[in-house]
């Protein structure tokens, strides 16, 4: 009997997923704070539009794919910082899960790795792709969300390669963008533009390019 008792314990735990059975969620978390050198290391250089004193890093609470809570950082600028702890306090509340939550200088500054381990990012001085303008990642005024599931998707060409999965945009998976959806609305609260005209759907920020 007491065998029985324990594997039916352990398959209440099983069940409950990332929290005990009858557990209250934990609360959301979000501070701003000054950026340290490990955070812009390899996404700053000297010429940036903007520099580190105009930076904030975040520490804000997300939900894993996996449905357990975690806490992750991503740089922005300090005047966006308020609006976007707004943002991920939403996404939390709707339980809407992202895979990774890093600056880009924890994937040395690179934006195709970061995207190709579907990381979420802000900040990164950096071009527009092919172009010398310097796109809005450099003034911390946008945001790359769950890249492998939103992918950048221009012709046939489709970046991080893991987004070709997600090219329908009509057959919704978990982590999506969708108009109207969780994440869109989210960041359209707070006055926030989406990339998706453009083919970029992990794209969001503050003037819409």
């Amino acid at each position: 009997m007491r065998i029985a008792l324990l594997i039916l314990g352990a398959a209440a735990i099983g069940l409950s997923g990332s929290e005990p059975l009858g557990a209250a969620a934990p609360s959301f978390s979000g501070a701003i704070e000054p950026v340290q050198w490990s955070d812009l290391r390899f996404s700053y250089r000297e010429g940036c539009p903007v520099g580190p004193a105009q930076l904030r890093v975040l520490r804000v609470s997300y939900w894993g794919f996996d449905g357990r809570s975690r806490v992750g950082s991503i740089v922005v600028a300090r005047r966006t910082a308020p609006a976007v702890v707004t943002v991920f306090r939403e996404l939390w509340t709707a339980r809407f899960p992202l895979r990774r939550l890093q600056p880009v200088s924890a994937y040395r500054g690179s934006d195709d790795a970061s995207m190709a381990a579907d990381n979420t990012s802000g900040f990164n001085c950096r071009f527009v792709g092919g172009t010398s303008r310097w796109s809005m990642h450099a003034y911390g005024e946008a945001i790359d969300v769950n890249p492998v599931e939103n992918p950048y998707v221009r012709v046939s060409a489709v970046s991080p390669a893991a987004g070709r999965a997600y090219v329908d945009r009509s057959r919704y998976r978990k982590g999506m963008a969708l108009r109207d959806g969780v994440l869109v609305r989210a960041f359209a609260s707070v006055g926030w533009k989406w990339g998706a005209a453009f083919g970029d759907y992990q794209h969001f920020s503050t003037t819409g390019r």
